[in-house]
């Protein structure tokens, strides 16, 4: 019997491709409840390439090996893939709210088809959810601070005058601003 979930992605197609093919992404998404998680992820993205992804439960009382065969790569449309002898497509749509992401798959006879489906759109959700905090935190430009630690700047902090925002580089900035509170500090 083939199963179908899909969700819809709210980003462009490039970010949803990229967070499904590559390992460092599958390994924060690839879940179907909060108490288990991917250890290992490997993607050799060329059909006939290899995929596996180690799944285990936090608490470490279980755990199992998802792997596979790449059958077909059509670059920010569809992977196809045997897992045994089971197979899977998923297709990758553009539309006006997003990338819907459908995941077509053969069931197996252990579990009931409500649970496969279930672990199925979990798992889809959750990379949903992945693409999104992504999108979210790449929206606003990071800028160097003063002491060189990377963070989001979204408002200009309150003692910092006007005039050191229109600064046409982030050293130059980060001078200024030093120069800035050096002289309030003797004052």
């Amino acid at each position: 019997m083939r199963l179908k979930v899909e969700t819809t992605v709210a980003a462009p197609i490039e970010q949803v491709w990229r967070a499904y093919t590559t390992p460092a992404d599958i390994m924060n998404w690839n879940a179907a409840s909060d108490d288990w998680h991917t250890t290992k992820a490997t993607v050799d993205l060329r059909e006939g390439g290899a995929f596996s992804s180690r799944m285990e439960a936090k608490d470490g009382s279980m755990g199992f090996d998802f792997a596979g065969t790449y059958t077909k790569i059509v670059e920010h449309k569809r992977i196809e893939y045997a897992f045994g002898d089971r197979r899977a497509e998923i297709e990758f749509t553009p539309g006006p709210k997003g990338v819907t992401v459908r995941a077509t798959f053969d069931s197996e006879p252990t579990h009931s088809i409500e649970q496969q489906q279930g672990g199925w759109q979990a798992i889809l959700d959750n990379f949903a959810r992945h693409v999104k905090a992504k999108s979210k935190n790449a929206q606003w430009p990071r800028t160097r601070s003063v002491f060189g630690t990377t963070k989001m700047r979204k408002l200009r902090p309150a003692f910092m005058p006007r005039r050191f925002q229109k600064a046409r580089s982030v050293q130059s900035t980060a001078r200024q601003v030093t120069t800035h509170l050096a002289r309030r500090v003797t004052c």
